[in-house]
């Protein structure tokens, strides 16, 4: 299912970056990006006593503007989100990195963390930015969980969205949280696997230093697996009943039919953290909401779309799909 709603051919893979894990791990271990020189951080307090850092790159009164979300222990150092803000920014676009609680230099005050279904705070920024801004048009792009959240918070009928936003996309979205959760616990995925649970877990055992009794530490010290990690952790500390409580209640894939902004959704059927037949099943939703742009490729890795034919020198086709799209419907 390959649909291009943006003129854009369909993604084909750099040959000199062969397969998912290729692509996956490309931007990590050989992209490097540095940030927009116009670029700077805010701290934001929150209604609930906290903070939020956002990373804010300036752009001229009525120019649109990108809202950009990262996924699973992302940060400011997050190989696409740089890339995304230098695109941005050299088209003379403003644009926003939220950094979710606990991924930026310290972790956050409230004893509550980030998560694929928390949406709290991506309403409170993308209000906040409209208020200040109220004449540019607003875009948002979210990756993986940033993408989860990002569409969760537009298809959930009690959330309230900026009048100025155009349009959204979400890149290699895990769609069904749990059937995500358990795929990246087989063969080479639980490399990233451990690689996330190194840092959460540090995050983890950090937040009960100062709420203690909140989680079972040993539990968390254990868990070897995120399915564990979100069981003894995630749960408890943000009240969900278990961790298939807390899948069920914040995939993304149950909120697509009721999003009511035009969407791209961009992801790979060989996405190493995600089983194709979430797609398959994701697609089948999202032809029935015509804001829906669907388009999933055979091949991409997980954040990657890595394209060109030239060695050393890679074409980011995630990056040009989604400004194409935002274009797009800003043109319309």
């Amino acid at each position: 299912m390959v649909i291009t709603p943006t003129g854009l051919p369909p993604f084909t893979p750099a040959w000199w970056v062969p397969g998912a894990h290729a692509q996956t791990l490309w931007g990590r271990f050989f992209r490097r990006t540095s940030l927009p020189a116009t670029g700077y951080f805010e701290r934001w307090d929150t209604p609930d006593g906290d903070f939020l850092d956002v990373y804010r790159v300036p752009g001229a009164t009525g120019a649109p503007r990108l809202l950009v979300l990262h996924g699973l222990e992302g940060t400011i150092r997050s190989h696409y989100a740089r890339g995304i803000l230098r695109r941005a920014a050299a088209a003379g676009w403003a644009a926003d990195l939220l950094i979710f609680r606990g991924c930026g230099s310290e972790l956050n005050r409230a004893l509550r963390f980030y998560h694929s279904g928390e949406t709290e705070d991506l309403a409170f920024a993308a209000h906040r930015i409209s208020e200040e801004h109220p004449l540019d048009p607003m875009t948002v792009v979210g990756y993986s969980l940033g993408g989860n959240v990002l569409l969760k918070w537009l298809g959930d009928p009690a959330a309230s969205h900026p009048a100025q936003l155009r349009a959204a996309a979400a890149v290699s979205v895990p769609y069904d949280l749990e059937a995500g959760a358990r795929f990246i616990h087989r063969g080479f995925s639980r490399v990233y696997e451990h690689h996330f649970l190194r840092t959460l877990k540090v995050k983890a055992i950090a937040k009960l230093e100062r709420f203690p009794g909140v989680a079972d530490a040993a539990a968390i010290e254990a868990a070897d697996s995120i399915v564990d990690f979100d069981e003894h952790f995630t749960a408890p500390v943000h009240g969900f009943a278990n961790a298939h409580d807390y899948y069920r209640r914040s995939s993304a894939l149950r909120f697509l039919a009721a999003i009511p902004v035009p969407t791209l959704l961009l992801s790979a059927f060989d996405d190493p953290f995600l089983p194709p037949e979430v797609l398959r099943q994701t697609g089948v939703v999202a032809a029935g909401n015509r804001k829906l742009s669907v388009c999933f490729s055979a091949q991409g890795g997980h954040v990657g779309f890595v394209s060109g034919d030239v060695p050393g020198k890679p074409v980011y086709y995630s990056e040009d799909r989604v400004l194409a799209f935002f274009n797009r419907q800003l043109e319309a």
